[in-house]
């Protein structure tokens, strides 16, 4: 909101040496919130994205910022199940578990395929894996739990 003088003035006060000439404005991202009222639940604040598709499922989508590396398959995985629920289990099924081994499972249930893929993974990115006491017994991994105070939700 502050225009170029404003924001080297701001500038300033952090940095007394700045000279506006060395400087430039850069939108370094965004953060998008989306707030949800849903009927007799409580409103709920989410970060991130979240998909959408029609009854008719016509029509589908994002909302919100674009996402990360890190959750686009997810989302898009998401999409894919509502939008094409019978092509995912059927007709798309083998080629999704070509593509994502673990499609569909909980690998904090199957330590064994943890293992397995976070050893592929490893080797795919030249990093060295380190198997852990818990995954050479095969004992389940136990999920983190979510802090009791914590008010995000994610979209599933």
């Amino acid at each position: 909101m502050l225009n170029d003088e404003e924001r080297y003035q701001s500038l300033l006060e952090y940095y007394p040496n700045a000279k506006k000439a060395d400087w430039q404005l850069v939108i370094a991202g965004q953060r998008v919130q989306i707030i949800k009222n849903a009927k007799n639940k409580p409103v709920t604040l989410q970060f991130g994205t979240e998909t959408f598709i029609s009854d008719d499922k016509t029509v589908f989508g994002l909302l919100g910022a674009s996402p990360g590396a890190s959750t686009s398959p997810y989302i898009m995985l998401n999409l894919l199940e509502k939008a094409f629920p019978d092509k995912v289990k059927n007709q798309w099924n083998a080629k999704l578990h070509e593509i994502i081994p673990s499609y569909g499972q909980h690998l904090e249930q199957n330590p064994t395929l943890l293992n397995q893929i976070r050893r592929y993974t490893s080797e795919i990115l030249g990093l060295n894996y380190i198997v852990t006491q818990q995954e050479q017994t095969n004992q389940p991994i136990k999920p983190k739990q979510q802090p009791a105070n914590s008010r995000c939700s994610f979209v599933k």
